[in-house]
């Protein structure tokens, strides 16, 4: 009974066929779980396939933000800050240099048209004084409703027609030129110290509101 048996093994051996034997596709069962002694890409699997475990948000670096400088009418660099629509502000001593060449420049214009210094002359001084107030910068407020009746008064020595020669003369002509152009004069400065204290509170409350 054991004869028959052992001559079968021997004989399926002997005919089975030589060379290596058949390994599972795509290595699965080598490429399982590495082993403890295995290091990554040691166990069959490509070192391309393995992905790095990302962190949190936090702990990545942030790129830096790279800012160019921006160019802006008249090449003017803004360097990331864009120009506003505000206007121009004006110095003490701007305020008063614009004040004294508008106001002439308007008194030499009403000259030159209805020889005297009359409502054109008036409504000039009242656009004049309403730009100085706007346009001033804030620590010199003041300069604005200053400014304007002394631009105002020389413009009155300057080019008002006098009668007679002489230093008399010029003074009478200037009183006179102000006591008839008082509501020009007071309309003016009035317009302009109403505007600067609307800024100057305006500017406070901001200022308390931080």
């Amino acid at each position: 009974m054991i004869g028959p048996y052992v001559g079968r093994v021997e004989q399926s051996i002997r005919t089975q066929p030589p060379g290596p034997r058949r390994r599972p596709p795509n290595g699965a069962a080598a490429a399982a779980v590495p082993g403890p002694g295995r290091a990554p890409g040691t166990d069959g699997t490509p070192a391309s396939r393995l992905r790095p475990v990302a962190g949190p948000p936090s702990a990545r670096p942030a790129a830096p933000r790279l800012r160019l400088p921006l160019r802006g009418r008249g090449d003017a660099q803004l360097y990331g800050r864009r120009r506003t629509g505000r206007p121009t502000r004006l110095t003490a001593v701007g305020t008063g240099v614009v004040a004294v060449l508008a106001t002439l420049a308007v008194a030499g214009v009403d000259r030159l048209l209805f020889d005297g210094l009359g409502w054109l002359f008036g409504l000039g001084y009242l656009v004049v004084c309403f730009q100085l107030a706007v346009r001033v910068r804030y620590v010199d407020l003041l300069a604005a409703p200053i400014s304007g009746p002394i631009a105002f008064a020389l413009a009155l020595v300057l080019l008002a027609p006098v009668s007679s020669s002489g230093v008399t003369a010029q003074v009478v002509s200037l009183a006179t030129g102000l006591a008839l152009r008082a509501g020009w004069l007071f309309t003016g400065t009035g317009l302009a110290a109403l505007i600067v204290l609307a800024r100057f509170i305006a500017q406070r409350r901001i200022q308390r509101s931080r």
